[in-house]
């Protein structure tokens, strides 16, 4: 896998290359034999997922650079943009290829398990007339067929959809060429009729070629051939100036216009006719700056997210029930037991339900005043929605500061702001120059003569589906103080122009790089005093030079430093004379890793923050990020307990370094499953 030389005078991994060795990590999912059949076609479709969102963003933003006439060297950790253009396609190209292979092996697998995904060249006659009446009834209505000529302009191909090119080769050997967009609103695994204890499934683009007869029965051609093609589009949102519109305006016409921009990744099956190649790639201005990618015959594997489970639930994962909370019930009144002490959820390991409860309890409560909350993506169907609009019904002031700029949740984030706003609900919509990624939720409920305050802050989305997936802590507290600086920040949301201080919470972008160096400093500052020097990091990415820098500084004056790091990862460890006192691992698994913790080891009296920021320069500079201290011991000590869990996971636990080839890490102890065994944990607390 290509990849750049790492040296001493190269303090950084590229964050693009960095992000691709993290999707590796995914597919190495896939890969895994241990990893239930269904899952690791599933993990294929996050593969598939994340590449796509890739190109949308990060490859797009370093096209931009390159058409700009720059070099980008500075930004883009000492690569010129152009020749890390060359260096990401090729990467893909053979992870693509790799990803295609896993495919053909899972394939076999599901063979043994009497699961067959079958081509329209395995089709019985049964099939056939199954498949007729499918297609009559339920794909043929949905179709979009485009006939293309020299004469005709082709329409622009919509971003990440996946077209079945066709070539016809007429009388007199003249050719026809054709499109046909794969409809979204069919299921991509059509499951044909059970035939004894054998399951079948065709791909809709397998059901497609098997129609072809059906669709073009106008055209007399001799013979008839299809292969996929797939454009992917630069999903940066540009925004007009014109201010005759509303904020909400700007971003569904920007989100619209992402439909139609610059091609930035065009697929194809590598099978397909050369002709046909050169007259698409023509036809829909392919430039040498974009990324050209054979593949195999199925593209859009993304949607292997959601394979038919065909009832075999000995093929994926089994299912966890979530914990409840000791000491917490959904029966009681959560504000009376945060009363008297601060409660932690850890999603998925316990039940999420507790947020939408505390909701639901401020929307019925008569004493409740007011509820401000900030939202950056929300689910499908929303219970948290739902609870906000009751309550504003029930005449509380609901005041929602709601991210529009959600990337890739625009829509849907716009959807429900119009809902709120028509049932009386303040809308705030950020900060202008920065998105609003803290998660936190204040409410004012009126106790004898007082207001009294009390909250949750969140390390990740108030979000029911994704709760489910994302592991991510919750902190539910009545502690007047950290809510008093809640309370401060939806004053900056309203008075920008001021920016306040805060006494207990970190706030990006004014407070969170200076707030660390300190803690850091303090660290180095107890290493030369011959105490222990520790810090300990658990977060998705770290890309921002300056905390990379810092923590070098940290371990060359011998502060030990333990990182847990799901993603890109800029950071070097290892390297003797600059980070040889950092160690930094990956956990990929069932659930996703998504909490941020910042742990500093303080001569004994730990400081410890949950927070919504990983250490990328948005974070610290581009965002308004909370990050909220544990005073709570019992707290604190949990938290520490389940990163130690999580730091000595011998099983999923990959080695990140300068070799950047994603090693497991291996050892003779007792193997630990972290996101297994922090299960374990909190079911025993239960027990206990």
């Amino acid at each position: 896998m290509t990849k750049p030389e790492v040296s001493q005078n190269n303090s950084y991994i590229n964050r693009e290359i960095s992000w691709l060795q993290f999707n590796a990590r995914v597919l190495q999912e896939a890969q895994d034999e241990t990893v239930p059949l269904i899952e690791r076609l599933r993990f294929l479709g996050i593969f598939s997922n994340n590449l796509d969102e890739f190109f949308k963003v990060r490859y797009a933003t370093v096209k931009r650079i390159v058409q700009a006439g720059k070099g980008g060297k500075n930004q883009l950790g000492g690569i010129r943009a152009k020749e890390l253009l060359e260096i990401i396609t090729q990467i893909v190209i053979n992870q693509q290829s790799e990803s295609v292979a896993i495919l053909k092996e899972i394939d076999e697998e599901l063979k043994k398990e009497n699961i067959y995904i079958i081509d329209e060249t395995q089709i019985d006659d049964a099939q056939h007339d199954f498949i007729k009446k499918y297609f009559l009834r339920t794909v043929s209505p949905a179709l979009v067929t485009i006939i293309l000529n020299d004469a005709v302009v082709l329409p622009n191909l919509k971003d990440s959809a996946a077209y079945l090119a066709v070539r016809m080769l007429m009388p007199g050997d003249k050719k026809q060429f054709a499109l046909i967009e794969i409809p979204k609103s069919v299921n991509r695994f059509v499951v044909l009729p059970k035939q004894g204890d054998k399951d079948f499934i065709i791909l809709i683009d397998d059901l497609l070629r098997h129609c072809l007869s059906d669709i073009f029965n106008i055209f007399e051609y001799k013979s008839i051939s299809a292969h996929m093609i797939k454009i992917t589009r630069d999903g940066e949102l540009d925004f007009e100036s014109d201010l005759s519109k509303s904020f909400i305006e700007k971003i569904s016409d920007s989100v619209k216009h992402r439909q139609i921009g610059e091609p930035v990744r065009f697929v194809y099956d590598k099978t397909i006719n050369k002709e046909t190649l050169r007259f698409l790639m023509s036809k829909m201005g392919i430039e040498d700056t974009d990324s050209v990618i054979p593949g195999g015959r199925y593209h859009n594997r993304r949607d292997y997210m959601g394979f038919p489970s065909l009832g075999r639930t000995d093929l994926m994962y089994d299912k966890i029930e979530a914990l409840p909370i000791k000491g917490l019930s959904l029966q009681d009144s959560i504000f009376k037991a945060i009363s008297k002490k601060d409660y932690l959820l850890y999603a998925p390991y316990q039940t999420f339900a507790y947020v939408v409860k505390f909701l639901r309890e401020a929307a019925l409560d008569p004493k409740v005043r007011t509820i401000k909350i900030t939202i950056y993506r929300l689910a499908e169907i929303s219970h948290i929605a739902s609870s906000l609009i009751n309550a504003a019904i029930n005449g509380k002031a609901v005041t929602v500061s709601i991210e529009l700029r959600a990337r890739f949740d625009e829509q849907a984030n716009i959807d429900y702001a119009q809902q709120m706003e028509e049932e009386g609900v303040n809308l705030i919509f950020g900060v202008a120059g920065l998105k609003v990624h803290s998660k936190m939720c204040v409410i004012e409920r009126e106790e004898g003569k007082k207001l009294k305050r009390y909250g949750f802050i969140s390390t990740g989305n108030f979000n029911e589906s994704t709760a489910k997936i994302y592991t991510d802590y919750t902190l539910f507290t009545a502690s007047q103080k950290i809510l008093k600086d809640v309370s401060k920040i939806f004053e900056f949301f309203l008075t920008n122009y001021k920016i306040n201080r805060y006494k207990h919470l970190i706030v990006s972008p004014h407070y969170t790089q200076k707030s660390v160096f300190k803690f850091i400093d303090n660290e180095i500052e107890n290493v030369r005093n011959g105490k222990e020097g520790i810090i300990r990091l658990k977060m998705n990415s770290i890309s921002s030079y300056p905390m990379i820098d810092k923590l070098y500084e940290a371990s060359r004056a011998g502060v030990k430093i333990q990182m847990i790091v799901r993603g890109l990862c800029c950071l070097i460890p290892g390297v003797k004379g600059m980070s040889e006192n950092i160690e930094v691992i990956s956990v990929i698994d069932k659930f996703l890793e998504h909490s941020r913790i910042y742990i500093f080891g303080n001569d004994g009296d730990t400081k410890l923050y949950i927070s919504s920021a990983d250490w990328m320069t948005r974070n610290i500079e581009n965002r308004v990020e909370v990050s909220c201290p544990i005073y709570d011991e019992d707290i604190k000590k949990e938290i520490i307990e389940t990163f130690d869990i999580s730091w000595n996971d011998n099983v999923k636990a990959r080695l990140l370094n300068d070799s950047q080839e994603n090693e497991y890490r291996v050892n003779e102890k007792e193997k630990v499953r972290s996101q297994y065994a922090v299960y374990d944990y909190y079911l025993k607390k239960l027990e206990d």
